[in-house]
């Protein structure tokens, strides 16, 4: 079958398998069939095309359609395996949605959310369901996927946190798992009374940080949720802004969607480090010649800066139903100046914030760079943002400069044209942009 009504069976009937005779959701991995028309996988880690020119996305209101009879299956499913039926948020808490991509600093930002104590704070749920619901490259996978990001994405927002026990593997039982990923970056997971006694001989791959915990109770995760006054995500799967929508227009959320960006030459440079393997063939070229840079790897590149231009210009744009829902941020500027954007940010938000954040963010931008990790984040972030112009080379920068032009003039991005000014630190690369932010 050809037709998109072929693509949405497919998709409601590959989601989500249930084993009945043990009670355990086994791997969701049918694939999608690809639609004739061509959409960016705007939502993997790593994204590879380019998105359509004119961002027309024809089977999104028939997918949103399954999308819905989906979501009341999940939540059936739910209560099947003993969940308890969750209250609605309140309608003064303030829902705040940090969407980034890899490498872009947004562990650290996260952390200016993360260590305000009336916050309930989830780094990268997404991860769960990218490694379980498989989807095919381009065509209208590219748009199943963001919808199951985004579905999944509005059921946490409620701190319907049970949605998750759909995507961990191994499938967690009574409610209990040792493998959500980085529980540790969550310090309201690991806080009383979600930290629960410490169990030997259970081995916990994503431990707390500070504490030891036993394996996290779901149930009491979103009940502590629910207690707190706001909510605060870090996602870096989601790109383009639009399918967000429903979400910005739930009343029960009052959503403010964070955008952050970086200068995509850093950007490479960071995942050239972080993610060594994956880009061997990058190094070769640049270091040694011997190597040729495959054309799909650059397109690789240029989609991922047009996915993020992309939305942002729709969040600069501010129509009507983004009106005072969208900031764009630039990594650098919080590096330079961390305590006033984390306030701008709060302000943003309507959110007050406290002195734990800005004490935090005291102690963790001064710390020594010798003593960083690749994810540390504890930054000298006056010094640690520009590092990257010593670490890649100059060809290099200008594969990146050729392709991701657009994006970076909109960013205020300088480009440069010899090594020697790459290098040099007197030269500022950023065009600055005092009113960067919209309300």
């Amino acid at each position: 079958m050809k037709s998109k009504y072929a693509i949405l069976l497919v998709f409601v009937a590959a989601l989500v398998i249930i084993e009945k005779e043990n009670n355990i959701i086994s791997r969701v991995s049918d694939k999608l069939k690809q639609s004739p028309q061509s959409l960016p996988v705007a939502n993997s880690t790593d994204s590879g095309l380019m998105p359509p020119e004119n961002g027309s996305l024809l089977s999104l209101s028939a997918l949103d359609l399954a999308f819905s009879q989906l979501k009341h299956r999940l939540q059936n499913i739910t209560l099947q395996l003993g969940g308890t039926p969750l209250p609605p948020a309140k309608r003064t808490r303030k829902h705040v949605l940090l969407m980034a991509t890899t490498r872009t600093g947004s562990s650290f930002v996260g952390e200016f959310f993360n260590q305000q104590g009336n916050i309930f704070y989830l780094f990268e749920p997404l991860w769960h369901i990218e490694r379980t619901v498989s989807f095919e490259s381009g065509g209208a996978n590219a748009v199943g996927s963001a919808l199951v990001y985004r579905d999944v994405l509005k059921q946490l927002l409620l701190c319907d946190l049970y949605i998750l026990e759909n995507f961990i593997i191994p499938f967690p039982e009574d409610h209990l798992t040792q493998f959500l990923f980085r529980r540790g970056s969550s310090r309201s997971l690991c806080e009383e009374p979600v930290c629960t006694p410490f169990v030997k001989k259970v081995f916990e791959k994503y431990h707390c940080k500070n504490r030891r915990c036993g394996p996290l109770n779901v149930t009491l995760a979103a009940e502590a949720c629910l207690r707190k006054e706001h909510m605060a995500l870090k996602v870096v799967r989601i790109r383009q802004l639009e399918f967000l929508r429903p979400l910005v227009e739930d009343p029960r959320l009052d959503l403010r969607i964070i955008q952050l960006v970086r200068d995509p030459r850093a950007v490479l440079a960071s995942r050239m480090v972080a993610f060594s393997g994956k880009y061997e063939t990058w190094k070769k070229w640049a270091n040694e010649g011997v190597a040729t840079l495959k054309e799909d790897e650059v397109q690789r590149l240029r989609g991922n800066c047009e996915s993020i231009r992309l939305s942002a210009e729709l969040g600069l744009k501010q129509p009507a139903w983004l009106q005072g829902r969208y900031m764009l941020v630039r990594y650098e500027d919080i590096a330079r100046s961390p305590l006033q954007k984390a306030k701008e940010m709060y302000e943003f938000t309507g959110i007050a914030l406290t002195t734990q954040v800005e004490d935090w963010i005291r102690k963790n931008t001064q710390a020594p760079q010798d003593n960083n990790g690749i994810y540390s984040t504890q930054k000298n972030s006056s010094e640690q943002f520009e590092k990257w112009r010593f670490s890649i080379p100059f060809k290099l920068a200008q594969v990146v400069q050729n392709v991701c032009t657009p994006a970076m003039k909109l960013f205020g991005y300088k480009l440069v044209g010899s090594a020697e000014t790459l290098t040099n630190r007197s030269i500022s690369l950023l065009e600055e942009r005092r009113n960067f932010w919209i309300t």
